[in-house]
């Protein structure tokens, strides 16, 4: 295959992760392996010393930022030297006294610039003629050249994978990277005629600037995509069907998967997954609730809960037969401890002694520590199947239902709902983008974030009909279910289009 084919079939390569990227970098490739143009004669190598009449990096004025202005001598910097070209945002002025420090380093209009130090090194570019007389830094290097070497072609080369795979392996010091003069001088430079090196800088930008189109192509189409995106997420919330779930993913602009999982379950806690029944019956009125809850406590040995003084506040409008109840009113909540280490006796058991870590977004590691009934009994809280576990100190709003009897340690709040609550419509509830948010708000804002229990339980959660919850959760784990099946498509379509751009790649670099 041809450098040319390859741009032709891009379409078929474009949703592979940098895909331009890797164009521009065979580009390169090509014309510095001599197969993008005809090769004259064969190319010698030549140290860039033997090519340059300078090479060497300024320094920053004494003061720093702070003795920059905004006009006089422009002073160069790692910022304004880009691959694309040179970058005049964050220019900043040197007086003439300062400008006279750094005469060592007067550049010249198509100098190449080489960034040297730091995050940006090995970026290249050349001055612009406006740059005459500018002034570079610490972070980047003036390399000069005699006549027989043209700077546009030694920029491109500098630029070329070769050059940066073997850039990117220069470590000079413990932390930072560096480039020094020396290493620079031994750059080993094909030289091509002048001529040649014209064509072939010529046929480079040529074929950059294609690369330039295809990158705009890709930005307006993604712009539009994600107009198309938003419109059609709307009419999935209008209705919410596996039909127009598939609709959104598209191949063309597929919504990222955890957006719209967020989406499903605002729709499931607004009531637009499941329509009422007749035989749903009425939701309970409060007062049952908080006496269910107050019975399961005493049953759990804990204390009563203390009767729900806040009511609840609808965040947003659920359908009229729903009820807004505080977290409190819904079970029996207890916050979690952990055993002193000095009681041997409590450690190494039969019963789950969960963490943080364990609780996972497909379920709860049981197997990471545990502890013996004498344990949980006498240094933590135990919390039966079915709970909802939610980390309330730290990474705030972890959650998950346990399925078997769990101790849990003090950063993790515990809620065992009553009879008329489906803990599984309890998680998709806490898990919803509403009472996320809501949990952070009312955490405190210290280094370390902390959710205490009392804000955690005044928490509004929407309740409908036991019936209605079941149907909501089953609904919900069918379109959860299609958005798994959907994002394993895509991930399988962009890992086979990456998977065929590397092959072409290698093909294309490795041919005679």
């Amino acid at each position: 295959m041809k450098l040319e084919t390859f741009f032709e079939k891009f379409d078929q390569f474009a949703d592979a992760p940098d895909g331009v990227a890797k164009m521009r970098e065979l580009v390169l490739h090509f014309a510095f392996s001599g197969k993008l143009l005809p090769a004259e004669s064969e190319w010698p190598l030549k140290p860039l010393k033997s090519l340059a009449t300078k090479i060497g990096s300024g320094a920053t004025p004494a003061g720093g930022r702070e003795s920059y202005f905004t006009e006089g001598i422009p002073l160069i910097r790692s910022m304004n030297v880009h691959f694309a070209g040179f970058e005049h945002k964050g220019l900043v002025f040197l007086s003439d006294e300062q400008a006279k420090q750094l005469a060592n380093v007067n550049v010249q209009p198509g100098d190449v610039l080489l960034n040297i130090t730091g995050a940006s090194i090995g970026r290249v570019t050349t001055a612009p003629l406006e740059m005459a007389g500018a002034r570079v830094n610490q972070h980047v290097a003036i390399i000069r050249t005699i006549k027989e070497l043209d700077t546009q072609f030694l920029a491109r080369f500098l630029a070329s994978p070769v050059i940066q795979r073997m850039i990117d392996e220069v470590q000079v010091g413990a932390t930072r990277e560096a480039l020094t003069k020396g290493m620079i001088e031994q750059f080993n430079i094909p030289l091509p005629t002048l001529a040649e090196q014209k064509r072939i800088v010529a046929k480079v930008d040529e074929l950059m600037a294609l690369c330039d189109r295809l990158e705009a192509q890709q930005q307006e189409r993604e712009t539009r995509h994600a107009a198309l995106a938003r419109a059609s997420l709307a009419r999935f919330a209008d209705a919410p069907t596996p039909a127009n779930l598939s609709f959104l993913f598209h191949p063309s602009y597929g919504i990222p998967p955890a957006e719209l999982r967020k989406s499903i379950l605002d729709l499931a806690v607004c009531g637009k997954l499941a329509a009422p029944a007749p035989d749903d019956g009425e939701i309970r009125p409060i007062e049952e609730f908080r006496e269910a809850a107050a019975t399961l406590a005493d049953t759990l040995g804990l204390r009563s809960p203390k009767e729900s003084l806040d009511e609840a506040q609808p965040p947003f409008d659920v359908p009229a037969h729903w009820r807004w109840m505080v977290l409190a009113d819904l079970g029996a909540a207890q916050t979690g401890t952990t055993p002193s280490k000095n009681n041997q006796e409590a450690f190494n058991g039969d019963i789950p002694f969960i963490k943080p870590a364990a609780i996972l977004p497909d379920g709860i590691d049981y197997s990471s520590e545990s502890l013996t009934r004498h344990g949980a009994q006498s240094g933590s809280r135990l919390a039966p199947a079915g709970s909802l576990l939610m980390v309330c100190i730290g990474t705030i709003g972890k959650c998950n239902l346990i399925e078997r009897e769990c101790a849990f340690n003090q950063q993790i709040n515990s809620l065992s709902p009553v009879q008329w609550v489906d803990s599984q419509y309890l998680l998709l509830a806490v898990r919803a983008p509403y009472f996320q948010d809501a949990a952070w708000k009312k955490s405190s804002s210290t280094t370390i974030p902390i959710l205490n229990k009392g804000k955690w339980l005044s928490i509004s959660v929407p309740i409908p009909p036991l019936a209605e919850q079941r149907r909501i959760v089953a609904r919900v784990a069918q379109l959860m279910a299609l958005v798994d099946a959907l994002e394993t498509q895509l991930a399988t379509a962009s890992t086979t289009a990456a998977n065929l751009l590397t092959a072409l790649v290698a093909e294309l670099t490795t041919q005679d």
